[in-house]
């Protein structure tokens, strides 16, 4: 037996506005695919739930784009009235709902979803359009009640965020540059975040005109233990195809930090999803992740890379390159990966970026190098920004205005006690 909707809640699921952005997504009523299947797996194993989906809710009914642990394959059979669904309440609230016992909890007690699916946990957040409106969710479901942890709910909220980038990666633009940037933007951090004791600098240039979509990304956040992340990485390829991975990539990493503190430990997370992906063995990825405690002396920092551009050590005795050896991911299982640890003191600096930095040619083929990469690393200012963009710079004298890979430079100084 179906329960009407609520006010509230009813208006909400048929705003206009949204029942037009979910006819405009272009999700409804289609086969099971796979970037949203693996990211939903993914919140099921992390969080040790039966069941996960990605939903799409129209005015009548909740259409499960993927559903982990439910042998669903036609469209039509993957899907319930919006009146048996939790999904309504996401869109009710415009928020995320968390329910660890759904028959005691007012909100959701009474839903025959209870008795019909065995609901009896319930987490989801919404899954969103580029726009901003709420098509749907990403949840997961237990058949037990359960407390979930702040830890599944960080980690949800990371994997809705990479889902509604799959949604955003099948947007329509008018033009494939306003796409691509669009995209491009997507990978990236919409802001440099402040650092408690630490000067960031950062610069990112698409390759080309901007029309290519490429896989340079870096990231930078905090993790639920007050530990930092730096995080800067490569995909090889262009196009939509490398943009699914550099955004798996990226959330992957976010919530793989939430679940292990040793860099080496998340870049195998990493492996593990991209080897779950199937990309091919085209379809590689070299990142470099640095985790760091800010302390009176300076910064505690550990790191870790898997087949990228070495990073850069600036310290009052000078540059010289961090070794770090590791193997590419997204190949093979069996990868060996290092780690470095080290003390940043007041002034000394790291600095990552891409092979589009060191593999820039110039007119007669030459590469930038590593020796310019000291060289102009050492001259440069203190400050982070000037730093990264001193290279950025030096790049564009080297091999012109338009480069041919994107070039992404992540710049760390520690700052002196009390700044």
């Amino acid at each position: 037996m179906r329960s009407a909707l609520d006010g509230e809640i009813a208006r909400r699921v048929r705003d206009p506005g949204r029942l037009a952005a979910v006819e405009a997504s272009g999700l409804l009523d289609t086969a099971a695919e796979e970037p949203f299947d693996r990211l939903a797996e993914l919140a099921a194993v992390t969080l040790d739930a039966p069941l996960a989906f990605v939903t799409v809710v129209d005015e009548r009914r909740s259409f499960w784009k993927s559903c982990i642990g439910v042998d669903a394959r036609e469209p039509v059979d993957r899907q319930n009235a919006v009146e048996e669904s939790f999904c309504q309440y996401v869109i009710g609230l415009d928020a995320e709902l968390i329910v660890g016992d759904a028959a005691s909890d007012p909100r959701t007690a009474g839903n025959p979803a209870i008795e019909g699916m065995g609901v009896r946990a319930w987490a989801g957040f919404p899954l969103r359009a580029p726009s901003g409106e709420a098509l749907g969710s990403f949840c997961v479901v237990d058949t037990r009640v359960r407390r979930w942890r702040d830890r599944d709910v960080q980690v949800l909220r990371t994997l809705a965020a990479a889902a509604a980038g799959e949604v955003a990666l099948r947007a329509r633009a008018a033009e494939v540059g306003t796409l691509a940037r669009t995209l491009q933007q997507a990978l990236l951090p919409p802001v440099t975040p402040e650092v408690p004791g630490m000067d960031v600098g950062a610069v990112y240039r698409a390759a080309g005109e901007g029309t290519d979509v490429m896989g340079d990304f870096y990231d930078l956040f905090e993790s639920a233990d007050g530990r930092w992340n730096a995080a800067l990485g490569d995909v090889c390829g262009k196009g939509i195809a490398a943009a699914r991975l550099t955004s798996l990539a990226r959330y992957t990493l976010r919530a793989g930090a939430i679940r292990e503190q040793a860099p080496s430990a998340v870049l195998r997370l990493l492996n593990e999803a991209l080897l779950l992906a199937d990309g091919g063995p085209s379809r590689f990825v070299t990142a470099v992740l640095a985790t760091f405690d800010p302390a009176d002396d300076g910064l505690h920092l550990t790191l870790s890379s898997a087949g990228h551009v070495p990073a850069v050590l600036r310290t009052a005795n000078g540059v010289r390159l961090l070794q770090a050896p590791g193997t590419l991911l997204g190949i093979q299982a069996d990868i060996h990966l290092s780690e470095v640890e080290l003390r940043l003191d007041p002034d000394d600096t790291l600095i990552l970026c891409t092979d589009g930095v060191i593999e820039a040619r110039n007119r007669v083929g030459e590469q930038f190098g590593l020796q310019r990469l000291l060289d102009v690393t050492a001259a440069a200012d203190c400050e982070g920004q000037a730093i990264a963009d001193a290279l950025s710079a030096a790049v564009v004298r080297h091999a012109g205005p338009v480069a041919q890979d994107d070039v992404a430079i992540l710049v760390l100084r520690a700052l002196p006690p009390g700044r």
